[in-house]
């Protein structure tokens, strides 16, 4: 890992260095293509969810970790079709990268996640879409 990191212009951190940076959370998605975004944000307030990102069709709904089952249920008994619900650890603040930064940063977390050592990476980095569509494309 460390060699990953030094030839990603990155360095490996001391244990916990950066967590001050983190919070742990719940987090729901839900396909919105079908439903009323809005009124799904709405009843998911209403359900126990501390925050809800409405993007396109896409919803999210950020729960404190203990509330993650109990949200993600009141939504499903509504008939909600959740795409995926998990713990993880969410940036407090996000740092907008230019394009260079972006794109060196894109492939140091890709080389991190095929690390068999490695379960789960998080950043605060926040990509530019036309730079995320370029390292994909």
């Amino acid at each position: 890992m460390r060699n990953i990191l030094s030839r990603g212009g990155a360095n490996l951190g001391e244990s916990g260095s950066v967590t001050w940076m983190f919070e742990s959370r719940g987090i729901i998605t839900i396909d919105a293509a079908k439903v009323d975004a809005q009124e799904l944000a709405l009843f998911a307030i209403d359900a126990g969810a501390d925050d809800v990102k409405v993007e396109n069709t896409t919803v999210e709904v950020y729960t404190q970790p203990q509330d993650l089952e109990a949200v993600r249920k009141q939504l499903e008994q509504k008939g909600v079709a959740i795409s995926s619900s998990e713990l993880s650890m969410v940036p407090k603040t996000t740092i907008r990268l230019d394009e260079k930064a972006a794109l060196q940063a894109l492939k140091l977390l890709e080389k991190l996640e095929e690390l068999d050592d490695v379960q789960h990476v998080y950043t605060n980095a926040d990509f530019p879409d036309d730079v995320v569509g370029k390292y994909q494309g």
